[in-house]
This record gives C-alpha cells, sequence and structure tokens, in this order.
C-alpha cells in the first residue's frame, strides 16, 4: 500500500516553503490553451495584415511561371535546380512569417505564465511517468475528466464556428464559383479571417477557463496534511531535541575555551567555594582588566585548581566575587565601578615577588 496521503486528509493550504519547493523543481500551473489561443491569434494577425502582400508576390510569380513557360528552360538538371530553387524562395518569402511569429507567439504566451527557467528535475526520469497505474490515474482522474471536457468544448466550438461559417449560408459557395479567378485568394483570405476570428473568440473562453482551473488545480495538489504542515515547522524552526543538544554541545564548547584560557590569568577573584572569576591584566595590551573565565560551584573549583597549578593569586573576595560574576561576561573589559578594586589587588601582586593566595 502507498504510504502517501490521500487528498481527503490534505486539508491545509500549501505552506510558503512547499510553494518554493515546487516552483524550484518546475512543478508550476501552466494553462495549454494559452499557447494555442496565441497561435490562433497570431495566425489572424497574418492573415489581416501580412498574407495579403506575401499572397499576391506569390500569386504574381506563379501567373509568371505558368503564362510564360518559354522564359524557364529546362535543357538540363542545373536549369531544374534552378527552378526548384526559385521556387522555394517564393513559397518560403510567402511562408517565412507563419513559421516566425506563430512559434513566437507561442513562445511568449509559455513565457506569461512562468518566467523560463531550466529545471533538471523535469528532464530526470521517474517510474511515475512509465507507470501504468499512474498513467490511469492521470487519465481517469479528475484532471484528465477535465481534459475531456476540453477537448469536447473544442471540437463543439470548431464544429459550430465551421457550420456558421461554411454552411449556414450557400451563398459561400455560389459565390466562390461566381468569383473572378484573380479575386478568389482575397476572397478566401476574407473567409479564412472570419473563421479565425470565430474560434479566437471561442479559445478565450476558454483560456480563461484553463488559467483558472490550472492554478485551483496546481494549488489543490500542492495541499498538506496537518502532520505534513507539523513536520515542515518542525524542520524550519528545529527539532527541540537536536536544538537542545546543540546548545549544550555549545556549551561545553564555550566551558573548554575558557578553562584552556584560565593560565593567562593574571589573578583569581572567588568566593570560598561558590564563585570564581579569572582576570588577565597585560598593560601593553588591555586598557583594564579582562574576564578569561568564570564560574560557579564545580566551574569555579576548577578555575581555583589550575589557578593554583599555574601559581595564579587567588583573592577571596565575596562581594566582589558575586558582582563580578553577575555583571561581566567572559572576554569583557570590568566595568568602571570594579576598578578601585582590581587596581588594589594588581598593586598588591606587583609588590610582591611570588605569588600566593591571600584572604582579601
Amino acid at each position: 500500500m502507498s504510504d502517501a496521503p490521500d487528498k481527503e486528509s490534505k486539508t491545509e493550504e500549501a505552506s510558503e516553503q512547499k510553494v518554493r519547493d515546487a516552483v524550484e523543481k518546475g512543478n508550476l500551473p501552466f494553462a495549454k490553451e494559452v499557447p494555442i489561443l496565441a497561435s490562433v491569434v497570431a495566425f489572424l494577425i497574418i492573415a489581416v495584415f501580412i498574407s495579403a502582400p506575401g499572397a499576391a508576390k506569390l500569386t504574381f510569380f506563379l501567373a509568371e511561371l505558368i503564362d510564360r513557360p518559354e522564359d524557364w528552360l529546362l535543357n538540363s538538371s542545373e536549369d531544374a535546380g534552378q527552378l526548384f530553387q526559385l521556387l522555394a524562395i517564393a513559397v518560403g518569402t510567402a511562408l517565412l512569417p507563419i513559421l516566425v511569429i506563430v512559434p513566437l507567439a507561442g513562445i511568449a504566451a509559455s513565457a506569461f505564465q512562468n518566467a523560463p527557467r531550466f529545471v533538471g528535475e523535469r528532464i530526470r526520469p521517474q517510474f511515475s511517468r512509465i507507470s501504468p497505474a499512474k498513467g490511469w490515474t492521470r487519465i481517469f482522474g479528475k484532471a484528465g475528466q477535465v481534459e475531456f471536457l476540453k477537448s469536447l468544448f473544442k471540437l463543439s466550438a470548431a464544429s459550430l464556428v465551421v457550420f456558421f461559417v461554411f454552411f449556414n449560408s450557400k451563398a459561400l459557395f455560389t459565390d466562390a464559383i461566381a468569383t473572378d479567378p484573380r479575386a478568389l485568394p482575397e476572397f478566401i483570405r476574407l473567409n479564412v479571417v472570419h473563421l479565425l476570428a470565430a474560434n479566437a473568440v471561442a479559445i478565450t473562453v476558454l483560456a480563461g477557463f484553463d488559467i483558472a482551473w490550472s492554478r485551483i488545480h496546481w494549488r489543490g495538489e500542492l495541499r498538506m496534511t496537518k502532520q505534513e504542515v507539523k513536520d515542515e515547522h518542525k524542520q524550519s524552526e528545529g527539532n527541540p531535541l537536536v536544538k537542545s543538544r546543540q546548545r549544550s554541545l555549545g556549551r561545553d564548547r564555550a566551558r573548554r575555551r575558557m578553562i584552556a584560557a584560565v593560565p593567562t590569568a593574571t589573578l583569581i577573584v572567588a568566593n570560598p567555594t561558590h564563585f570564581a572569576v579569572a582576570l588577565r591584566y597585560r598593560p601593553a595590551e588591555d586598557s583594564a582588566p579582562v574576564v578569561v573565565a568564570k564560574g560557579q560551584d564545580l566551574i569555579a573549583l576548577k578555575i581555583r585548581e589550575i589557578a593554583e597549578a599555574n601559581g595564579i593569586p587567588v583573592f577571596e573576595d565575596v562581594q566582589l566575587a558575586r558582582s563580578l560574576h553577575k555583571q561581566m561576561r567572559v572576554d569583557q573589559i570590568i566595568a568602571p565601578e570594579f576598578y578601585k578594586a582590581v587596581a588594589e589587588l594588581i598593586q598588591f601582586i606587583n609588590s610582591r615577588q611570588k605569588p600566593y593566595a591571600v584572604s582579601a
């Protein structure tokens, strides 16, 4: 059985993170009817504004070819090649607007919906694309039913348009028969314009529906279950247990660095057992004494132990030790209100030749 959640359980709107992930993977809403509409409109523009001059030039060339065959010698394969080359140029020139404008219109319609981007995920082989079960779902699911209704609408609309333009009135065919051959291309062009305009109106309605449907369906496919929302929130905020462990590791690293800095201290100010603050003062480097380590209880005892092992003076001053521990941070210069008390201790150290523990 598939572990994927069913659609009935997806009751929550897609989060911004899930939408961003879908966009990065190339999963974007796309209305297929919009490029078709753009192509039909492009054909209509060509038929109205461009086809007449091109058709006239092609008609003139073909008329010259048929009326004056003696001008085209076919004595050799080279003559035949030149004739076919001229025909190809004439026909290509007439068809060039179609070959350029129509593809550009389709590309522009696609780019209008979603900015072009290269997404490797879209070309990565996926089993779901060749899975019969997935294919059956795509064909007979809601999306497949909507595609079938769109195709049925297009077929019905095109049939009605053709009927009303060409078969509703018999005058069209009689007019075509009675039209002068030279005017026949223009007659055909005008009727093609009517046909394209009617189809453009019908496809515009369908394209509007397709745009709305594609976005609604896309949002529906991205909907999430309550559990997915919780999991994403937990992932974005961080697992509390993992974050707690990271904070613990950070504190341990900071504590080790602090303990390692105790031998650089000039003196230790301590409460007999509960607090210890290690201060460093190097006149050439420090503008004032700096707290290099501090701690209470076991850490305070460890600081005193390292200080005694390195011959660093330890001064027991309950009030000063408590205040320094409470107000100062590690690697911070002591506040001005402590200058006098600490300066007296430093002066006492400088007056003695050998460091030892004393009581203030």
